[in-house]
C-alpha cells in the first residue's frame, strides 16, 4: 500500500495554488485559516508525492517554479472540478454546502450582514461559514483569485462590460447624496471628501471631474463616521449614499441630507460569484438578501428622506 505522503490531496493542491497566489506561506495560511507550519508541511508533502520542487520559496515573494507553473494549471482545473461537484451535490437548495466563504462589504457590517449570516446558518445546518469584509475592490480580487465563493459589494463603472467568469446579481440601487449642517448653505463650505483609495471616492472624484468642478477641500477620509461627525461639527459638507449615513445612522440627526446639488450620481451594489460553480446558490442568496436590505436599510431611509424614491430601490 502506497504511503500517506507519496499521494496528491486536493487539500495539498488547493494549499500549492493558495501559495502561489498570495506569494508568502504566512499570507496564504491567512487566506486558509491555517497555521503557516501546516502550509509547509503540505507543500512538502506535495511536492514529494509529484516528485518536482513547486515553489522556489527562497525568493521573496515566493515565485513558481518550472514545474509548478505546469502544474498550477492542472491544479486549478481540478479544484474548479472540485468546486462544481460540491455544488452539484448541493443540489436545487443549500442545505448539501458544507463551507461558504463569503465577502460582504463594509457598508452592511453593523445589521445586514448579521442578520443575512444568521438566515443562512438556520438553511445551512452544516456549514461552517468564513467571513470576509472589506473595500469593493478588494473583495472582487479575492473572488477572482477564488480566494472567496461569493462577494457582495459596489459594482466599478467596468462592471458595464460583460466578464465570462463571473455571474452578477443586482441587488441594491441607491443615489448620491450631500450632506450638510442642519441650515448651511454648500457654497459656504469646503468639500470632505470620501477616500478616493476606495471605490466609492474614485466615482464621486470622477462625477465631479466629469462636470469640470473642483471645489474646495482640506479633508480625505476612508470613515464615513468620522466624516459625518465633521459635518455636524460644521467643518464641511459631503457626499455618500444613503447606505453610508445608515451604516453611521448615529450621526443622522445631526446633519441635514439634500439632493446632490450638480447631476445625478448613482451605484450599484450586486451579488458576484465564478460563473457555473455554486449554480442556484447565488440566485437563493440574492433572494434572502434582498428583503433583508428593504427592510433593514431601504425603509428607514425613505421614511426620512422620501425624495430618495425611486432612485432608492432594490433591483
Amino acid at each position: 500500500m502506497a504511503e500517506a505522503e507519496g499521494r496528491v490531496t486536493l487539500w495539498g493542491i488547493e494549499v500549492f495554488v493558495a501559495s502561489a497566489e498570495e506569494g508568502s506561506i504566512s499570507a496564504a495560511a491567512r487566506r486558509l485559516g491555517v497555521s503557516p507550519s501546516a502550509v509547509s508541511q503540505q507543500l512538502a508533502a506535495l511536492e514529494t508525492a509529484l516528485g518536482a520542487s513547486l515553489l522556489d520559496r527562497a525568493s521573496r515573494p515566493i515565485q513558481v517554479t518550472p514545474a509548478g507553473a505546469m502544474f498550477r494549471r492542472h491544479a486549478q482545473t481540478i479544484l474548479n472540478a472540485a468546486s462544481e461537484a460540491r455544488a452539484e451535490l448541493a443540489m436545487a437548495d443549500l442545505s448539501g454546502l458544507t463551507t461558504l466563504r463569503l465577502g460582504v462589504i463594509e457598508d452592511f457590517d453593523s445589521d445586514v450582514t448579521p442578520r443575512l449570516l444568521s438566515t443562512l446558518a438556520r438553511d445551512l445546518k452544516g456549514c461552517r461559514f468564513l467571513l470576509e469584509t472589506g473595500a469593493s475592490h478588494r473583495l472582487m480580487d479575492q473572488l477572482e483569485a477564488r480566494a472567496l465563493d461569493i462577494v457582495i459589494a459596489a459594482d466599478s463603472t467596468s462592471d458595464a462590460a460583460p466578464e465570462d467568469w463571473r455571474e452578477v446579481h443586482p441587488i441594491l440601487s441607491e443615489p448620491f447624496v450631500a450632506v450638510t449642517p442642519p441650515g448651511a448653505k454648500i457654497e459656504d463650505l469646503p468639500l470632505i471628501l470620501y477616500t478616493a483609495r476606495h471605490l466609492m471616492g474614485r466615482q464621486i472624484a470622477a462625477h465631479l471631474a466629469r462636470h469640470g468642478l473642483k471645489p474646495a477641500h482640506r479633508f480625505e477620509l476612508d470613515s464615513y463616521a468620522a466624516i459625518l461627525a465633521m459635518v455636524a461639527g460644521g467643518e464641511g459638507w459631503t457626499i455618500l449614499t444613503p447606505l453610508a449615513l445608515h451604516q453611521a445612522r448615529a450621526f443622522r440627526a445631526s446633519v441635514e441630507v439634500r439632493p446632490l446639488p450638480l447631476p445625478a450620481l448613482t451605484r450599484t451594489l450586486s451579488l458576484s460569484a465564478r460563473a457555473g460553480i455554486l449554480h442556484d446558490v447565488p440566485t437563493q442568496i440574492t433572494q434572502r438578501l434582498k428583503p433583508l436590505i428593504a427592510e433593514v436599510v431601504i425603509a428607514p431611509a425613505l421614511a426620512a428622506a422620501p425624495w430618495l424614491s425611486p432612485a432608492l430601490r432594490v433591483l
